[in-house]
């Protein structure tokens, strides 16, 4: 029997030929029904993945950027329906750290014929997410590179965004992870990591894998330009915990508390200040569509 697919789309994105294109590639497999959604938003893409599901979707193609696969995903969680990632968003971090292209043909072909793969997310304040999540410096860096600079402007409006964050001030955070106080004190931001790779291109976490059942967590007291100079430094040429305004470990569950209301954010999507965020690791939570292996490597 042929199986149900469904495309998610964000309309406002592009990739290849666009949209049209799109229905051409996945008409010409063998699809029996064709459930198609488009949306101006991203977050107004969850109640459609839902839809999606509950109309009998067998593989759901999600048209966007990181914010986009996010709300996707925090609407697919645990339901083993796969996910085809077609990157179309200035940022496409996910799809990069799984080996995605940024190429039409080509993203559709691993959706109807890649290897399927469970992949951990995180949850944060009750959402999933992907690639990592963030509060202090690190959220307003990304929030205030949103929009027209991003988009105009790509990995470069984060650097040019981080410049007009490093003088923010040291807030106080306790941070306990699995259960125990693990960090007590000022710090700048906090980092939980599901890939390695996050926001403008940035290698956080060196040993991240979305197979692996953990979060990644950081925290950095860096404060002032000179200090965040030399954390960005050390992440470029080496190990980030080698840092010394860096502190990283692993967790299955984080708590934190700040001395004042921070913004937060998921994959690169802001959300309301806060003084408490809770976490976790989600294993096998997402199946996703993969490239095949290459033999020998």
């Amino acid at each position: 029997m042929s199986p149900t697919v469904a495309v998610v789309a964000h309309r406002k994105k592009t990739l290849g030929a666009g949209l049209d294109r799109l229905r051409v590639l996945v008409s010409e497999q063998d699809v029996g029904d064709l459930l198609w959604y488009e949306v101006p938003k991203s977050r107004k893409a969850r109640k459609k993945v839902r839809d999606a599901l509950r109309r009998g979707a067998d593989l759901v193609f999600v048209w966007g950027g990181d914010g986009m696969v996010q709300r996707c995903a925090d609407a697919m969680a645990t339901s083993g329906v796969p996910m085809a990632i077609l990157p179309a968003g200035t940022a496409n971090l996910f799809a990069g750290n799984l080996g995605i292209p940024a190429d039409l043909e080509e993203a559709v072909h691993i959706g109807f014929h890649g290897r399927r793969e469970k992949l951990d997310l995180g949850l944060l304040n009750g959402e999933h997410f992907a690639v990592m999540a963030g509060a202090g410096f690190e959220a307003e860096m990304i929030a205030d590179a949103d929009g027209q600079a991003k988009r105009r402007l790509g990995r470069l409006s984060y650097v040019k965004a981080a410049v007009r964050h490093v003088g923010g001030p040291l807030v106080p955070m306790k941070i306990k992870v699995d259960g125990v106080t693990w960090f007590d004190g000022e710090a700048s931001c906090l980092l939980l990591g599901n890939v390695g790779t996050i926001a403008g291109g940035i290698e956080a976490f060196d040993d991240a894998r979305p197979d692996d059942g953990w979060l990644e967590v950081g925290v950095s007291t860096a404060k002032g330009p000179v200090q965040w100079a030399r954390v960005l430094g050390k992440m470029a040429t080496g190990r980030s915990e080698e840092s010394p305004f860096v502190r990283i470990t692993r967790a299955r569950t984080v708590s934190a508390r700040f001395g004042s209301p921070l913004m937060y954010e998921l994959d690169g999507g802001e959300r309301e200040a806060t003084t408490r965020l809770k976490a976790k690791a989600v294993p096998g939570a997402l199946t996703v569509c993969l490239p095949e292996t290459i033999e020998g490597s």
